[in-house]
């Protein structure tokens, strides 16, 4: 996934709107120069995405995070046409969607498989029936439906379910049920709308890993929206962060989670990455030295093979610099690990702990400074 094919375009002296055709063209979902706006109160014109360029690879695990009307469900909806760019291009395997009409706009569709957050099950029908809702409406015969019913239960976890109707099920197996009906016409691409945030926290779980084999076992390509970072985090290979209409940072979520460069990237990282500052601290830090005995607070991300390494302890032994643990975390981040601690050590060998452990792998940043 790329997200500045413009800065790529500048390097290689390439139009910067060839550079994001090219981008979008050869990936699993595409966009390119991508802006939506509506009719607003008044006559105004109220622009839900601007300028969106983004390239999801084929086999790719994409989560798309951001606030609630940051335009993550207008992004998502403009995959299988339920809306079209007001500016721009979105492509599914190199095929336009928003120009596509009647014949070749169901052939894209029945490529791009959909989950909901609220299931959107028929409650007039039951879990096989649900299922097969795609499979009809397509016109395939009675026995390939049934064949295709009965393997995508058991490849959900529903053995024995087939019969329920959907008052019958618990949320998490409604929400297999959407997953098998998504993938009923074998499509290429697998969309989530906040699929897991209304389940709990255990059956979020198992429904990620649910997606996690889908995605080895048949090779889908998904793109998931969510405001939850622990989603991402648990199965995203490739993220993007959008704010206000504006894709705002993206790349491989390792990448990102160990090296924020936006501020909303870094707000949504706060509560599952240790990155956030306890309140008795905030409210006292200081962006420049006060004069005086003072502290300097620094943010020490452990990354890869260093995550795990008893740096700090080092750094008391080996430099004598002691130092105070204020906040942190180590996490995983796909088969990865990595950790971040919030320290603070005495201001006058704050370069000094900051070079050592600079020396050894680990990056570092200066929050500010406590009396």
């Amino acid at each position: 996934m790329t997200g500045n094919p413009a800065a790529d375009a500048a390097k290689a002296n390439v139009p910067a709107d060839a550079a994001k055709d090219k981008a979008a063209a050869g990936a699993a979902i595409g966009f390119a120069g991508v802006g939506k706006a509506f009719d607003g109160p008044g006559g105004t014109r109220v622009h839900a995405l601007a300028d969106v360029t983004l390239a999801v690879e084929p086999g790719a695990i994409c989560g798309i995070i951001g606030r609630s009307g940051a335009g993550k469900s207008t992004l998502l909806r403009m995959v299988n046409g339920l809306e079209r760019p007001t500016s721009g291009t979105v492509t599914v395997a190199g095929r336009d969607v928003g120009r596509a009409q009647g014949a070749a706009l169901r052939a894209i569709r029945r490529e791009v498989g959909m989950i909901f957050q609220h299931f959107n099950l028929l409650s007039s029908r039951t879990v096989a029936g649900n299922i097969a809702l795609p499979l009809e409406i397509a016109g395939e015969p009675a026995g390939a439906i049934r064949a295709r019913t009965a393997d995508l239960i058991a490849r959900v976890g529903l053995d024995g379910l087939a019969g329920r109707y959907p008052a019958e099920l618990s949320g998490g197996q409604k929400q297999r049920v959407g997953i098998a009906r998504a993938l009923a016409t074998s499509p290429r691409v697998l969309l989530s709308d906040e699929a897991t945030s209304a389940l709990d926290p255990e059956t979020t779980q198992t429904v990620l890993r649910l997606l996690a084999d889908i995605n080895r076992d048949l090779g889908l390509t998904i793109l998931l929206i969510t405001h939850e970072m622990a989603v991402v985090r648990d199965i995203a290979s490739h993220m993007a962060v959008i704010e206000a209409g504006r894709i705002v940072e993206s790349g491989p979520t390792y990448d990102i989670f160990t090296r924020p460069r936006h501020p909303t990237t870094r707000s949504f990282l706060g509560g599952v990455t240790g990155l956030t500052l306890p309140a008795f601290i905030a409210g006292r830090l200081l962006p420049a030295r006060p004069d005086g005995p003072s502290e300097e607070v620094i943010r020490v991300t452990f990354a890869g093979t260093h995550a795990t390494d008893p740096m700090l302890s080092r750094l008391a032994v080996e430099k004598g610099i002691a130092s105070n643990i204020l906040a942190g975390a180590i996490e995983e981040v796909g088969p990865h690990p990595f950790g971040n601690l919030l320290i603070s050590v005495d201001a006058d060998r704050g370069p000094e702990a900051r070079a050592y452990l600079e020396r050894h792998g680990l990056l570092t940043e200066v929050l500010g400074h406590v009396r």
